[in-house]
């Protein structure tokens, strides 16, 4: 549509207006329909990226595929062992010892063993999957247009670089947002609503949009359990970013945190906290984005 210098928009069907009373449905009517939505205002047009973005788009969707792959081959190996009274004294699992504490295990029969070292094959194909990914994904973020605002999002807490490339992918463009409160909305982090005269009611929360986006924000929300602290990892994302980009972090480290424990303490289901707290943080996502170029 581009090359033939046409102004196309596509629409998404589950925002299209519809009559419930309407019972006959014909290309014809579909069409007059579209076009007076059109005219009237009443149709949300669906974003469309550019070539390159939309390439990295797809490729950190390899990479959460690859993600889910792993954590599938990891859970099958662990109640594997656990179902033969094989458990780990440690305290965390999949580093260096874990792994090694497994490869060292032995089974009487030949079977057993073999579905071990098999699983244990699966979990670091899937591992080194994730790994060749996430380095291809660096090395084709660089001298992307965007790339300064993925760098920027990395001076939030529990914004790493994956999370990053995640959200400014998958929006694209955060001018499409007037307000925070419309980042939000869109990828459903707002609680739904049913109000009618003196009578108001909320809901859980919409779930609308970009699951993808919501996915990351609720993950990084977790982040905000500890106090307020630049650590050695967060200093050296935020190396280079802009003072303004950083007091904006900062800001959000305290509000956000101090949000978190207070919800708790009320005696708020921590899962719903964390979800109060990704929506509060979206809105820092949407902040930062405004102090750079083309998202601002």
């Amino acid at each position: 549509m581009h090359a033939a210098n046409w102004s196309c928009d596509v629409i998404a069907p589950s925002l299209i207006p519809k009559k419930s009373g309407q019972r006959i449905k014909t290309d014809r009517r579909d069409a007059m329909k579209l076009a007076q939505n059109l005219r009237a205002g009443e149709l949300v047009a669906v974003f469309i990226p550019d070539e390159k973005t939309e390439a990295i788009r797809d490729l950190e969707r390899a990479r959460e595929d690859a993600k889910k792959t792993e954590r599938v081959a990891r859970h099958q190996l662990s109640k594997f062992l656990l179902r033969h009274g094989r458990r780990y004294s440690g305290k965390t699992t999949w580093n260096d010892a874990h792994r090694s504490w497994i490869a060292k295990e032995i089974f009487a029969e030949p079977a057993q063993q073999y579905v071990l070292s098999d699983g244990l094959a699966a979990v670091e194909a899937a591992t080194l999957r994730c790994q060749q990914l996430t380095e291809r994904l660096k090395e084709l973020t660089k001298g992307w247009e965007l790339e300064p605002l993925v760098r920027g999002l990395q001076a939030l807490r529990g914004v790493e670089f994956v999370t990053a490339v995640t959200l400014v992918a998958e929006v694209g463009d955060f001018r499409r947002f007037a307000k925070a409160t419309d980042f939000m909305g869109y990828v459903g982090l707002v609680p739904s609503e049913h109000t009618s005269g003196n009578h108001r009611r909320q809901g859980s929360i919409t779930k609308t949009g970009n699951a993808h986006v919501r996915h990351v924000l609720v993950e990084s929300a977790w982040h905000y359990r500890r106090p307020p602290r630049m650590g050695k990892a967060l200093r050296e994302r935020s190396m280079g970013i802009s003072p303004q980009v950083c007091a904006i972090a900062w800001k959000a480290q305290k509000r956000l945190h101090n949000r978190l424990g207070r919800l708790i303490k009320r005696g708020k289901n921590p899962a719903e906290a964390a979800t109060a707290v990704a929506r509060e943080l979206a809105g820092f996502v949407w902040a930062i984005s405004r102090e750079f170029g083309r998202s601002a």
